[in-house]
């Protein structure tokens, strides 16, 4: 039985996270995948930060559950989570954030969600968007040049409103 099973995991994550993550286990059982709790334990991890931790500073609070993990064993987590739709990598920052239509879409893996993101230049919160018309613009434009897009990714860098104040 998993730690966070039989609750007796050292550091318990807040209610509200602790339900993000009932999806999230629930998403991957019904597409066929599990959410181990290492992975279990990444995202809550992601899901509580004040802002989107890097591969290393995950690695670093992993070790209060595993002391002896290694960048391999986040590495794979973060990967795994990823090809979930669970989290997002943020390339500008390589830091990662949860993905918050997927938490709550159950269309599985296959759901074609593409995400667009702001990201504070001061503070570095990010926001996640999914403007349909910005997905519209931009498949035009590259069916107008012949291309067929397979993933997209848009990083779009400013302040945000309490960094503008």
């Amino acid at each position: 039985m998993d730690k966070h099973q039989s609750g007796t995991t050292d550091a318990p994550f807040p209610a509200a996270i602790e339900a993000r993550l009932e999806q999230a286990e629930q998403a991957c059982f019904t597409r066929g995948t599990r959410l181990t709790e290492t992975r279990r334990q990444v995202l809550g991890l992601i899901l509580a930060a004040p802002k989107p931790p890097g591969a290393y500073d995950l690695l670093e609070q992993l070790r209060v559950w595993h002391r002896n993990a290694a960048p391999p064993t986040i590495y794979r987590a973060l990967d795994f989570l990823t090809e979930q739709g669970l989290i997002h990598k943020i390339e500008r920052l390589s830091a990662f954030v949860p993905c918050t239509h997927r938490l709550n879409c159950d269309h599985g893996a296959e759901c074609g969600h593409r995400a667009q993101f702001l990201i504070c230049r001061v503070c570095g919160h990010v926001r996640e968007l999914e403007d349909l018309d910005i997905e519209i613009a931009l498949s035009r434009a590259a069916q107008a040049q012949g291309f067929r897009i397979e993933l997209t990714t848009i990083e779009v860098e400013g302040l945000c409103a309490a960094c503008r104040s």
